[in-house]
């Protein structure tokens, strides 16, 4: 469905099959036919496998894509969404990710659903995605393993943190690959923000439902940066908190440290002075991050610490509306971020790097060079 859907917004079959056996992959097919759900015309995609009944495990699966000469964020977006795959089922039967055998979503199939839907999305340069709550149906399914429970055990697992609701239709609505796209793709979840559209695409599944079209929508659009964004409204998501309390470790690593751990994709890291048991002052370490980046970052807390042991939790955050532009400054064209407020009213923040590089240059002071952006980003804005 999601394949259709970008297929629909013009991403060229052709192309997605030459890019594909670049994996390499051989032994499979693609087609799109626009048929009609419920009067919509969409498009709906067979991925047909010649003699593919293998079950490959998830460091099969990452080395192929891992060693393809596939575009670096095509390969990031692949491998985030297998890795959702293999930890839910890695959660459920009690081994690690790299042990993990896919059946169903291990065969040719699955890779082209995935990976031909991180190329779509690399084709036609979606920057930023925003999801519905996911509807969930209800009932029992067969699979390799037997009869298992609506929602599947693997989708419920990856949906972890992403709103779902009950529909009542007794089929499966969403399947584990399904969720694993679209959790480790989306931003957010939440209502239809405020965008300028430009394009919808239609993907449609395999069954025909009677009280609604089974169909997967995708609105292409520019987002608006001129309306207000309401407290309701914000972009939400899920970040992960991994914290610690250090007393034992020579200070002179806490900052090689922190490069490490922006490396491994940190949000934001945090020193903060405690005082811990027998009154030993100590410092908490607090990471932020997304959930396909804690395992990287757990592992170098670990092995570049000295603690004994991370905490770590899920938590809810509201963002405000942002983008990056180039402007012309009196120093040249230079990269500013626009923040939107609650109120409507747009912002400017320089870049730090950008503005020490520009003072060190001209030996100037810093905060002569931040005023100077600000007010000529602010002139800008007004142009």
């Amino acid at each position: 469905m999601t394949l259709g859907a970008l297929i629909d917004l013009g991403v060229p079959v052709e192309w997605l099959k030459d890019q594909l056996r670049r994996l390499p992959l051989d032994g499979f097919d693609i087609t799109a036919n626009s048929i009609q759900r419920h009067g919509i015309r969409t498009q709906q995609v067979e991925v047909e496998a010649f003699n593919d009944h293998a079950s490959r495990n998830y460091s099969h699966i990452r080395n192929l894509i891992e060693n393809s000469p596939l575009a670096d964020s095509v390969k990031t977006k692949s491998l985030n969404i297998f890795q959702k795959l293999a930890e839910a089922e890695a959660r459920i039967h009690g081994c690690s990710p790299d042990e993990v055998h896919f059946h169903e979503v291990g065969g040719v199939d699955a890779i082209v659903d995935i990976v031909g839907t991180a190329m779509g999305l690399e084709y036609l340069q979606i920057d930023k995605i925003i999801a519905s709550p996911i509807p969930l149906g209800k009932g029992f399914t067969k699979c390799s393993h037997g009869k298992l429970p609506l929602p599947a055990p693997a989708t419920l697992g990856i949906l972890k943190d992403v709103p779902v609701y009950g529909t009542g239709i007794p089929h499966e609505l969403v399947t584990p690959t399904g969720a694993a796209i679209i959790s480790a793709v989306a931003a957010g979840f939440g209502p239809l923000p405020e965008v300028v559209v430009k394009d919808i695409g239609y993907g449609a599944g395999q069954r025909d439902l009677e009280d609604r079209p089974n169909l997967l929508r995708i609105v292409l659009g520019d987002e608006s940066p001129g309306a207000a964004a309401k407290p309701e409204d914000m972009l939400e998501d899920r970040i992960e908190i991994l914290e610690t309390c250090i007393d034992d470790m020579n200070p002179e690593l806490f900052g090689h440290l922190m490069e490490r751990l922006f490396e491994d994709g940190a949000l934001d890291v945090y020193w903060v002075p405690v005082y811990m048991k027998k009154n030993r002052p100590g410092t908490m370490l607090q990471v932020i991050c997304k959930d396909h980046d804690a395992a990287a970052v757990l592992e170098r807390i670990l092995s570049e610490t000295t603690t004994l042991g991370v905490r770590y939790y899920s938590a809810r955050r509201r963002l405000l509306w942002r983008d990056q532009r180039e402007i012309d400054t009196a120093y040249g064209r230079v990269s500013v971020k626009r923040v939107r407020d609650t109120r409507g009213n747009l912002r400017h923040v320089p870049e730090y790097e950008v503005c020490r590089q520009i003072a060190l240059e001209r030996n100037i002071p810093l905060r002569m060079v931040y005023d100077t952006i600000t007010r000529d980003a602010n002139e800008n804005e007004d142009e």
